[in-house]
């Protein structure tokens, strides 16, 4: 795949403003993309946007194929006579900004969607009763295993996982107890679909209106799939699981930057021997899926394609792991048999070695470049900036340049912990010439130098350049959207109002549209 040369903002849905309680795809998210448009902006990347489960993670979801219902906008419900004022009226323990508290809107919206679920096909008629039909054969694949999950996790949730506390013939998907189930759970079972449906009837309107302002959306997608998941649940022979549905191994990575013990992610391992005899078919859906929703698709841990972590089930961190081979260019040529050249971006980041390295070129994949990680004491101690994520030293045209990540702190939190040697390093870089601690501290504290950072991702030869929201305002480490190994206050930042509308919005917004002028970013 080949990018020309654009500019995008990395925000999650979840962080819009002004919504009750969390950010959605109504008229909030149309605002964002004007504002995009407005700056020459012409890419908005987001996090995986599926149901996330404890933790809240995007990339621990109950489903690979579905949506958050989290996001639905009930405004617009109510706006498109698909939900009663009653239905939608906003419970006072929910606020409209600060942080997302994803346990009282999970209270709430989830009570309030069935609600309207079981309304929706009676108000809206005939012709809604047929898109809801259609909807659900088109998505059968993926939809009936879904809605049979999550109604059996209802019941069961408490006693813990699918693998653990169901029922035996359930958690073996015995083809007969899931199909009695669902007869006697009829109800919520199409329940469950109707709020897939009005997720993907929201979303499409809002991708359809991203495009009419020549915004293209980039989507993720995550390697591996959360074990509390229909995924697994319903694909077991696809997973390195034992008789009874627990993981053997579970995936992560060893020690690095990010995590001295690893990271221990405990999602369990693909069997690509197997998926590998039915033609990666899974996979295939799960890419072709997700290319209806977005323009364009982030993998997620790419060089796990090549070669994953192994850990064994159970083990505290991820230390004593093991690298095993996986399925390599056989998948992506399968891919690319099945549907064509498409619009993919690797995220080769992490541990990468020469196997990685070429299997990203076999692909033809553009990479990533984070520039926060072009900056530490032994390059500054070398005084030789050969560190491959600083823009100067990027080989190649065809990749994606990044300030930072969604793993990432904020890089003027990044800027905040730099110790004096690599902050005089950082502020000589974007100045051209040797700055001393005075006024790198100075450069700091005035938020010139996270400007200076973004300038220079933007004006890098990377084709595109996609900043994080909190960089274009400066935000410091309290404004970090994940910590990698950690599992509290992640996922949960939220923009403020003023950052969309009024002064400082309009503000940011020149700001950024001089900035793609200067560097021929500026979409059509």
């Amino acid at each position: 795949m080949k990018l020309e040369r654009k500019s995008g903002i990395l925000l999650h849905p979840t962080s819009l403003p002004c919504s009750a309680g969390i950010g959605t795809i109504g008229k909030t998210a149309r605002d964002f993309i004007d504002w995009l448009s407005v700056s020459g902006v012409s890419l908005w990347q987001v996090l995986p946007l599926g149901p996330t489960g404890y933790g809240d993670s995007p990339y621990q979801s109950f489903s690979a194929f579905a949506l958050n219902p989290l996001l639905i906008d009930f405004d617009q419900l109510a706006e498109d006579n698909l939900a009663d004022a009653e239905d939608v009226q906003v419970p006072d323990y929910i606020k409209y900004d600060g942080n997302v508290d994803f346990g009282s809107v999970v209270w709430w919206k989830s009570a309030a969607l069935k609600k309207i679920a079981l309304k929706i096909e009676k108000k809206g008629g005939a012709s809604v009763k047929k898109q809801i039909a259609s909807f659900c054969e088109e998505n059968a694949f993926w939809l009936d295993d879904y809605a049979s999950f999550m109604s059996i996790k209802s019941h069961y949730d408490e006693k813990g996982m699918w693998n653990e506390a169901w029922p035996e013939k359930l958690r073996l998907h015995d083809k007969t107890a899931v199909e009695e189930w669902n007869a006697k759970h009829k109800e919520e079972i199409k329940t469950y679909k109707i709020i897939q449906f009005i997720a993907f009837m929201q979303w499409q309107e809002l991708h359809e209106y991203a495009l009419s302002k020549n915004v293209k959306i980039i989507g993720d997608i995550p390697i591996f799939v959360s074990p509390d998941s229909a995924d697994v649940w319903a694909n077991r022979k696809y997973f390195q699981l034992d008789k009874k549905g627990k993981p053997l191994c579970v995936a992560g990575v060893p020690p690095d930057y990010f995590s001295p013990t690893g990271q221990l992610w405990g999602n369990p391992l693909y069997d690509w021997k197997t998926l590998k005899e039915e033609g990666f078919s899974w996979w295939i859906d799960r890419i072709r899926s997700l290319l209806k929703l977005v323009d364009c698709v982030r993998i997620d841990h790419f060089r796990g394609f090549d070669s994953y972590w192994s850990v064994k089930y159970g083990s505290e961190n991820a230390v004593n792991g093991k690298w095993l081979k996986g399925p390599g260019i056989a998948l992506f040529n399968q891919i690319k048999k099945e549907l064509g050249d498409l619009p993919l971006i690797a995220e080769d980041l992490g541990e990468i070695t020469d196997s990685v390295r070429l299997l990203r070129e076999k692909t033809g994949l553009p990479g990533m470049k984070i520039i926060q990680f072009g900056f530490d004491t032994a390059e500054a101690s070398r005084g030789a900036l050969k560190n491959a994520f600083l823009p100067h030293n990027y080989s190649d045209v065809n990749c994606v340049s990044y300030t930072g990540t969604h793993d990432n702190d904020t890089t003027q939190g990044s800027l905040n912990a730099m110790n004096e040697e690599c902050l005089c390093l950082a502020a000589s870089y974007v100045k051209g010439r040797r700055v001393d601690p005075g006024e790198a501290y100075s450069l700091r504290s005035s938020g010139e130098l996270c400007r200076s950072l973004v300038a220079s991702c933007l004006s890098s030869v990377a084709s595109y350049a996609v900043i994080p929201m909190q960089d274009i305002f400066g935000f410091g480490s309290d404004c970090r959207m994940n910590t990698p190994g950690s599992d509290t206050s992640n996922w949960a930042w939220r923009m403020r109002e003023d950052m969309l509308y009024g002064e400082l919005a309009r503000e940011k917004s020149e700001w950024l549209s001089t900035m793609n002028m200067l560097y021929s970013r500026r979409g059509e």
